[in-house]
């Protein structure tokens, strides 16, 4: 192989450029050159190619977003335009392609993949650790830490003034973030997609913490189950004797410096990336099970869902008498 590309796709993380790093530093040492391609799919589509040297990434690894660039281009649904995309790459002599992002990059790169016979390695980076196949995705310890320290400044306030505060985390369609969050940052309720809430449970709940003595509540609930505005608003309602504020933690998550972890994943995961394409082994995942560095073929990554700790619910329930 004499020739990569290199992309990130779909929301952007923590660690993705320190993802970059590593593939284009272990692909130059290898005598490969490395083609970034800018603005995910829609660079691809737009032909914006650029050569990236071991100096292009230099300094980057403690940046977040990525100096790729990241749009949606929901026009890589169709296969027309996948094909352009397919042709650009053969245009531009490039032999194989890495594809960092979350489980919609995912797809996109196993599309490439099983339609064109491209060979495409995937690299999971997303704050919602929602990628099938790997216990940990580039940016999650990120994202986490960052909510630790915005929840536990806010819960000064909500001891200090005896308030209920509901905190809207991101997670769309995932109550990983949340359930991780709620576990670390002392939650006494956390709100997920995956389970149907109730109401009446909820106020019944903090009814009898009250009768325990707390004066405080910390609820964190993923956007994927409802708005922390409207919950507040029914809150109001149904317990008028409380004061009930809400915080949207919103895109503060994505972004930052990555931490330890993260910068430590992203280095391992794009080396082993650039691995890969050398074994002529396509049509994967880097992903870690425990301390191991997995490959996981890509079929698996887009027709499995990964599921959240739903026991997790029960440890946050008994820390919070």
């Amino acid at each position: 192989m004499k020739k990569l590309g290199i992309i990130t796709t779909g929301g952007d993380a923590p660690g993705m450029n320190a993802a970059i790093r590593s593939v284009v530093r272990t692909a130059i040492y290898n005598n490969i050159e490395v083609f970034g391609i800018y603005e995910g799919f829609k660079g691809l589509f737009d032909k914006k190619f650029e050569k990236l040297t071991s100096r292009s990434v230099s300094g980057i690894i403690n940046q977040g977003g990525t100096i790729l660039k990241t749009k949606r281009f929901y026009e890589f649904k169709n296969k027309e335009v996948r094909e352009i995309c397919y042709k650009n790459l053969k245009q531009k002599k490039i032999e194989g392609l890495i594809i960092i992002g979350g489980d919609g990059s995912a797809k996109g790169a196993y599309l490439l993949y099983s339609e064109f016979n491209f060979p495409v390695v995937h690299i999971p980076a997303s704050i919602d650790n929602d990628v099938y196949g790997t216990d940990y995705t580039i940016g999650f310890d990120t994202a986490i830490n960052t909510a630790i320290d915005a929840i536990d400044k806010i819960r000064d306030t909500a001891t200090s003034h005896e308030r209920t505060f509901i905190i809207e985390v991101m997670g769309r369609e995932s109550g990983n973030l949340a359930l991780e969050i709620g576990i670390v940052c002392g939650a006494e309720i956390v709100i997920i997609p995956e389970i149907e809430f109730n109401i009446e449970s909820i106020v019944k709940e903090i009814k009898e913490e009250e009768k325990k003595g707390k004066k405080s509540c910390i609820i964190v609930l993923a956007e994927g189950a409802g708005k922390a505005e409207d919950l507040a608003k029914i809150l109001s309602k149904k317990l008028p004797e409380r004061e009930i504020r809400y915080t949207v933690l919103g895109y503060i998550q994505r972004g930052g410096k990555p931490t330890y972890l993260t910068r430590k994943l992203a280095t391992i995961f794009g080396n082993k990336a650039v691995e890969l394409l050398l074994k002529n082994k396509y049509g994967y995942m880097v992903g870690i099970k425990g301390e191991e560095i997995v490959e996981v073929p890509l079929i698996d990554v887009v027709s499995k869902k990964k599921k959240p700790n739903i026991n997790y619910l029960n440890i946050i329930k008994e820390m919070a008498i």
